[in-house]
């Protein structure tokens, strides 16, 4: 691999400072020039009775199911205490790892992160009446649920947080492309894509992004880009970002 693989390309980052660090440090280890857009953040609803009472009933659960690190660090915003939890699921690394900063003990971790492969893998520890909690956000898919319900378990979703573009970030973004100053685009998640969608129709500037080089973190982005008629040049097989660096990397070289 040459010095600076990324080839200087300047490849926007989707997220807030804090979730973009690690990202934005590999894109520079590769050679590339990372470009912090926030398209999504994140904040807690508000405590609600809804809530207060599934904390004071978190012992009655099986199986508590976290599939962020956005998801962990807003649950434990509200419970500020692992003792008494049920045995814990994660998708993704950086799930596992924002659990493991709690000290929280993580029972179940697929090999493959996305909910599909969560949900092949997790079936066989679930049995007929399991009670599972899935803490969420307003915006998250309801498979895993709806795949555990159909299993014979007791599912209760909980919405923790919202997901949402900070203003700030259209006009940034606009500017950004109109100046022509990005090269890759990584999505990261289908709500990158929907709120990077919003602005660029309405902004009329559909014809500034085919220039661009576009990948996604897996197939449920993948999925969701290709719906808005985006072509995708790259998409990893194991979905980290590290993995779509690698990915943009090896569609550089073709």
């Amino acid at each position: 691999m040459s010095p600076a693989p990324l080839q200087n390309k300047r490849i926007m980052v989707p997220r807030g400072a804090k979730q973009a660090a690690s990202f934005s440090s590999l894109v520079r280890k590769l050679g590339g020039i990372p470009v912090e857009i926030p398209l999504i953040a994140f904040r807690p609803v508000p405590m609600s009775q809804t809530i207060m009472r599934v904390l004071e009933q978190i012992h009655t659960y099986n199986w508590i199911i976290f599939t962020s690190s956005v998801t962990v660090e807003t649950f434990f915003s509200f419970y500020g205490s692992g003792k008494g939890l049920p045995k814990v699921a994660v998708i993704g690394d950086k799930t596992k790892e924002a659990a493991e900063r709690e000290n929280i003990p993580v029972e179940f971790a697929p090999q493959e992160f996305v909910a599909e492969g969560f949900v092949k893998e997790f079936l066989h520890h679930v049995s007929e009446g399991a009670r599972v909690l899935i803490p969420k956000g307003n915006l998250a898919r309801e498979y895993i649920a709806s795949s555990l319900v159909e299993k014979g378990a007791h599912v209760d979703e909980l919405i923790i947080y919202e997901t949402y573009m900070p203003e700030e970030s259209k006009s940034r973004l606009a500017n950004i492309l109109l100046e022509g100053e990005l090269d890759i685009l990584a999505f990261t998640s289908p709500s990158t894509i929907d709120h990077f969608i919003e602005t660029v129709k309405g902004q009329q500037l559909e014809s500034v992004i085919d220039q661009c080089v576009i990948a996604c973190i897996g197939p449920v982005s993948r999925k969701r880009a290709e719906q808005y008629g985006l072509t995708v040049h790259a998409c990893p097989k194991r979905y980290t970002a590290a993995d779509m660096l690698d990915s943009i990397i090896e569609y550089l070289n073709k």
